[in-house]
């Protein structure tokens, strides 16, 4: 008879708990939603950002979207910081991801091996350089993040302490940071830890022993070389009575800031305003006006009064689509005057006197979802107006 070979299950080393695991999860969510629904405002006028915020809903939705994903990402944030505070200042365990003098060595060491100079890179402990480089740019790309999100979020509090170039200038550093984020993630973090060496543990939240000497030899050397000691139960209780009041207190402090984030200002700035419903003031008796000497010869199918250009269509199409097409011409296109209208942008004139159907303004409104959509009347008008003539005064 033959014996059968029995086959132990390979070692394994636990390397991220439940907690460090669904705040890591919470923060894929956050920062992926965060990453598509700010880029797509950032770059409107491409096809893909336009696809996707017709799936969103449109720029408002889309904006909602980004709001709440950037609430849970200062959540997680909050609740990162206790977490850490509690291994620390509780379990005692060392601040392995704050940068020593042995992570320059490694990097030394790793170049040289690279150039040939060396046969194995660095023995790294639980976080190698990189993984620490990688840490604390998250770290930093947060808070710029809150910051100059705070500032364009509450944009009447912040002038209040600053100039008004700081609008734009957070603007300008929120997108750039948004950018670089993405692609460290895209290029660098998703590369090497999930595509080069296929580390599952922050899912999985463990790791073989193969794993571990191949990541993380100085660190599986030190679990192997010794045997942890349980921490007692009455120093737990005695440090854990210091520590949760000291976390309430910072709870309380950063719930606070972020409802002000919040809550701050309540500006009613919208980008697409709602549409008047007022009736027109027509007063009962008419307002005398000189008889003209010379009696104009108009066109019996133009309109008159208050459906022209300048009576009605300038404003409706500042507060449906200022945001985009005014001083930001997106496509080329800017509604900002009549003959900015007739010239149209990259697609075409965005109305065609006497042919709607060859106005761009008409074709993509008739399409619907857009993120200044017309209301079903307001097209319509818009549609005889052309049709019309579309009238300047």
């Amino acid at each position: 008879m033959t014996e059968k070979s029995v086959t132990s299950p390979e070692k394994t080393y636990v390397r991220f708990d439940i907690f460090q695991r669904i705040g890591h999860a919470l923060l894929i969510l956050s920062f992926t939603t965060l990453g598509v629904t700010g880029l797509i405002q950032k770059f409107i006028d491409s096809p893909i950002s336009l696809f996707i915020l017709r799936l969103l809903g449109g720029i408002e939705s889309t904006r909602q979207i980004h709001h709440i994903a950037a609430i849970v990402l200062m959540a997680v944030g909050i609740y990162h910081v206790l977490d850490v505070l509690y291994r620390v200042l509780v379990l005692r365990v060392k601040l392995s991801m704050a940068p020593w003098i042995d992570d320059f060595k490694h990097l030394l060491e790793d170049v040289a091996y690279y150039v040939g100079l060396r046969k194995h890179r660095a023995y790294y402990g639980r976080y190698s350089y990189v993984e620490k480089m990688e840490y604390f740019a998250l770290v930093w790309g947060t808070v710029v993040m809150a910051i100059t999100g705070f500032m364009m979020w509450n944009p009447i509090s912040t002038t209040r302490l600053l100039p008004g170039e700081a609008i734009p200038a957070a603007k300008a550093a929120h997108g750039g940071e948004a950018i670089l984020a993405v692609l460290a993630i895209i290029l660098w973090h998703f590369y090497s830890v999930h595509i080069k060496h296929l580390n599952k543990s922050m899912f999985t939240g463990k790791m073989t022993r193969e794993e571990m000497e191949h990541e993380h030899p100085a660190e599986l050397a030190e679990i192997e070389s010794s045997v942890p000691q349980p921490i007692p139960p009455q120093v737990l209780r005695r440090r854990q009575i210091i520590y949760f009041p000291v976390a309430l207190v910072i709870t309380g402090v950063l719930s606070f800031g972020l409802v002000q984030f919040l809550t701050i200002e309540n500006t009613a700035l919208t980008t697409i305003p709602r549409a008047e419903t007022a009736e027109v003031f027509v007063p009962i008796t008419p307002t005398p006006r000189p008889t003209p000497t010379v009696t104009p010869t108009l066109d019996p199918n133009r309109p008159v009064g208050a459906d022209t250009w300048d009576g009605k269509y300038t404003a409706l199409f500042r507060n449906r689509c200022g945001a985009c097409h005014g001083v930001t011409k997106v496509g080329g296109l800017t509604l900002a005057t009549y003959a900015d209208a007739l010239k149209g942008g990259k697609t075409g004139p965005a109305i065609a006197p006497n042919n709607p159907d060859t106005s761009v303004l008409v074709q993509i409104q008739s399409q619907g979802g857009h993120p200044g959509q017309l209301t079903p009347e307001e097209l319509q008008a818009v549609i005889a107006w052309i049709r019309a003539g579309a009238p300047e005064k």
